[in-house]
């Protein structure tokens, strides 16, 4: 599907001679001869593209707070691994588009099929952890997320040029710890917040919060694990996007010092605003990871979490595109 003619040899002069709208297109008659044909589903299409660092493109975007708790996006996992054509993994990436998140339900507790659900959205993306994770709490990888410990709304691989795209999490077991009763609460529930609707909100409620934000530029590394050491390209501001958000990229965890040169104290007054709208209870959906429900979100916009937990949970998952 690579353009294979010389663009620059037509000539300049060629204009519509003849113009026919058809039942699903429209054919054109060019200057020179030549007909070409557009499907009314192109025109959508290219009219759409052009809208999508436009403000009205955030219509788009579904905007939601604790309350999706009532009724989160979900999409069987047949209908995306095992059905026929790709009407269910349309509308897994169609739920993914508008709310930044979905779940799979029914979908098998084993990593095998928890990679080959993954990798019917496309390809693993490897990082210093590896591609495809399997794994249970563990000191040594030097990171607050292989621990039980609490973690607070966050994006992953602020540190990256390009963050992770999509991220998965499926809990395949939580055990009690010895002389725990299995029925006895063990903790460890999941936290989702949309930055999207926290960057509207902020720039509703404190505009000149919201511009500090997006202008001043932030460094962001890792450098826990022996031998790795990683940085992006630049300082990137937490809320990206000039006409439109592009990206939310927070993890105080792991951002550096706040550059001198420019008004720390408001860059600080800033967050803690930011902060307060993402802790607040409206906008937080909390719930429980259970086997067989498989949650995918969009790193770029969705800060995620938990709360800390006693026993030994396995979690698989991965990060795509």
């Amino acid at each position: 599907m690579q353009r294979n003619y010389d663009t620059f040899g037509i000539s300049a002069e060629i204009e519509p001679a003849k113009i026919s709208p058809k039942t699903d297109g429209v054919e054109i008659t060019w200057s020179d001869s030549h007909k070409s044909y557009y499907p009314w589903a192109w025109f959508y299409e290219a009219l759409t593209a052009s809208r999508s660092n436009h403000p009205m493109a955030q219509n788009e975007k579904k905007l939601w707070g604790a309350s999706i708790a009532e009724n989160p996006p979900e999409v069987p996992f047949d209908s995306v691994v095992e059905g026929k054509g790709l009407n269910g993994l349309a509308d897994l990436t169609d739920k993914i588009r508008a709310y930044g998140l979905c779940f799979v339900t029914n979908t098998p507790a084993t990593p095998e099929a928890s990679e080959k659900l993954l990798e019917t959205i496309g390809p693993i993306r490897n990082t210093h952890y590896g591609g495809f994770y399997d794994f249970i709490p563990d000191l040594a990888l030097a990171d607050t997320a292989y621990t039980n410990l609490a973690l607070a709304a966050h994006t992953d691989t602020t540190y990256f040029t390009e963050p992770a795209g999509l991220q998965a999490f499926h809990l395949l077991s939580h055990t009690p710890p010895p002389n725990q009763r299995p029925e006895e609460a063990l903790g460890g529930q999941s936290l989702l917040v949309d930055g999207f609707h926290a960057a509207s909100l902020l720039k509703q409620e404190s505009p000149e919060d919201y511009e500090t934000l997006r202008r001043v530029k932030v460094p962001w590394h890792a450098s826990g694990n022996q031998d790795v050491a990683i940085a992006p390209d630049r300082a990137y501001p937490v809320i990206e996007g000039d006409l439109a958000l592009h990206r939310i990229r927070w993890n105080n965890d792991d951002r550096g010092v706040i550059p001198l040169d420019v008004d720390v104290d408001a860059w600080y007054k800033a967050a803690r605003k930011w902060n307060e709208i993402l802790t607040r209870k409206d906008s937080e959906y909390w719930f429980q990871l259970t086997p067989g429900r498989m949650l995918i979100f969009d790193n770029w916009r969705v800060l995620h979490g938990r709360s800390a937990f006693e026993g030994l949970r396995r979690i698989c998952g991965g990060y795509s595109k």
